[in-house]
C-alpha cells in the first residue's frame, strides 16, 4: 500500500512540486511528477532547472531514453514511469499506476477549483484503504 501525503492550500502548486522534488532526490529518493498538462510539464521543466542558484535537480521527460538513469521525471498519469519511489501528483485524477509507487504526494492548490477534486481524490484513497497524511502549506508554499 502507498502512503498518501496531501499539501495544501499551496500557493503555487508547481514551485510546492518542485521543492518536494528537490527535498525527495536530495534524500536519495527518485521522483514521478504526474503533470495536468504539456505546458504545466513545460513549467516543471524550467523551475527544475532555475528554482535554486546554482543547484541542478537532474530530470527528464518520462518517456525519454534516459528515463531509467535519472532520478527525476516528468509525465503525465499513467507515463512509462522508469522508477517507482515517490509519485508527486499535480493532475486533477489519481494517476491510473499510483499503486506502484511507495509514496504518494498530492499537491492542493488554494482555490476551489482545485480543493473540489483533491476532496474527492481523498475519499478514493481512503475507500481503497491508503494511509492518508494531511499538511498544510499555508504561506510556506
Amino acid at each position: 500500500m502507498s502512503d498518501v501525503h496531501f499539501y495544501h492550500d499551496a500557493e503555487d502548486r508547481v514551485a510546492a512540486a518542485c521543492h518536494f522534488a528537490a527535498k525527495a532526490w536530495r534524500a536519495g529518493r527518485k521522483v514521478a511528477l504526474a503533470t495536468s498538462d504539456g505546458a504545466e510539464a513545460r513549467r516543471i521543466d524550467q523551475w527544475l532547472w532555475t528554482f535554486e542558484p546554482l543547484a541542478f535537480i537532474p530530470h527528464v521527460a518520462a518517456d525519454s531514453s534516459l528515463a531509467a538513469e535519472t532520478p527525476v521525471l516528468i509525465g503525465e498519469p499513467g507515463a512509462p514511469w522508469a522508477h517507482r519511489d515517490v509519485l508527486i501528483n499535480l493532475a486533477g485524477e489519481i494517476p491510473p499506476d499510483f499503486e506502484g509507487f511507495q509514496m504518494v504526494v498530492e499537491v492542493v492548490g488554494r482555490s476551489e477549483a482545485e480543493r473540489g477534486p483533491a476532496r474527492a481524490r481523498w475519499r478514493q484513497y481512503k475507500a481503497a484503504g491508503h494511509s492518508l497524511t494531511a499538511h498544510g502549506l499555508g504561506e510556506r508554499a
